[in-house]
């Protein structure tokens, strides 16, 4: 039987994105089959697509590390799922639990290893996790990359507990999802925004302070006064451009989780001094492991928190899906479905 799937023949931008057919692969002694059902999209994906991303990336790559689906077969071997199991795979197929480690992170879908944008997709039965039952399966597409960094950074490593401060930037998937989680917490979140709208949504999330950034650029020195001398943790996507703000507005002795890279860095970048003074925390966050994945599912589960899904097109309109959140006009995660 022939099924459809995307692939990247070339790495020159979205309009390099090429439908193709080929047979439903059979699944191995330990591999489930996937029927996938929906997928969401990230940052990376559009860096990846350009030759951006500035790692190896596997030759005529299928893109897209974040999707959900049903199992439809199963190998000899397997004993994690069967047959109607609805599922999600994990960024790093091999990062199962405990601290990163080169041999774990290595092979991240769709960048050094083929990804997810296809019809049927196998996956070694170790390298899916079980979808929260309250979410429809675009809603569990969203999970992989942007909701389990958020985690890992909120959660995991940063200490969440009540009457913590922190701060959030924007209104994309990694974001929205610390905020969420930061709330669920008993956290005080701070947002900003250069969209007042954004920020009326943002505080409908959870957010108890919102700030547009574009009428205060030095929103760093605001969020500091308004919170008494600084946040405890600031989840920063934005990078170099971004970074010498958070450093204003962390506390001394505080914590950045260092994301994502959206802006460029200004003419005089982050000063390494404010770390040191400020004695802060300043760590890179690269998603995270199965069992962080199943611990913050257990979470969304307990409290019934739904992803935040800004729009969803039909997997022949993929292309239309990029063009779209390169527009950098949605607030939420951008999905693709099944037709």
């Amino acid at each position: 039987m022939k099924t459809r799937y995307y692939h990247l023949p070339r790495l020159t931008g979205v309009d390099a994105l090429q439908l193709d057919e080929r047979e439903v692969p059979a699944p191995g002694p330990r591999e489930v089959l996937v029927r996938m059902r929906a997928w969401s999209l990230n940052y990376r994906d559009l860096m990846i697509a350009s030759d951006a991303y500035g790692r190896a990336l596997k030759p005529d790559v299928v893109p897209l590390s974040d999707g959900a689906g049903e199992v439809v077969d199963a190998g000899s071997e397997v004993t994690r799922w069967r047959e109607g199991d609805r599922v999600a795979g994990i960024f790093m197929p091999g990062w199962l639990s405990g601290p990163p480690a080169a041999r774990k992170t290595a092979g991240a879908l769709g960048g050094p290893t083929d990804g997810l944008l296809a019809e049927y997709v196998l996956f070694d039965q170790e390298a899916l996790v079980a979808a929260p039952a309250h979410l429809d399966f675009a809603e569990t597409a969203t999970l992989p990359c942007a909701a389990v960094t958020a985690w890992h950074a909120v959660a995991v490593t940063g200490g969440l507990a009540p009457g913590q401060t922190v701060l959030t930037l924007g209104s994309g998937g990694v974001s929205l999802f610390a905020l969420q989680f930061a709330a669920l917490g008993g956290a005080r979140v701070l947002a900003t925004s250069s969209d007042d709208a954004k920020l009326e949504r943002l505080r409908s999330l959870g957010a108890t302070d919102g700030i547009n950034y574009a009428r205060t650029p030095d929103w760093g020195r605001l969020v500091a006064e308004a919170t008494g001398g600084g946040v405890d943790h600031v989840v920063e996507v934005g990078g170099a451009g971004t970074l010498p703000q958070s450093l204003e507005a962390v506390r001394v002795g505080g914590r950045i989780s260092l994301i994502g890279v959206l802006s460029r860095p200004g003419d005089g970048g982050a000063d390494p001094s404010s770390v040191l003074l400020k004695g802060v925390t300043l760590q890179g966050m690269f998603v995270g492991s199965r069992e962080m994945f199943e611990q913050m599912n257990r979470a969304i589960e307990h409290h019934r928190l739904r992803p935040v899904v800004d729009r969803a097109f039909p997997f022949a309109e993929a292309p239309a899906a990029y063009r779209y959140f390169a527009g950098r006009g949605h607030f939420g995660k951008v999905v693709i479905t099944d037709e």
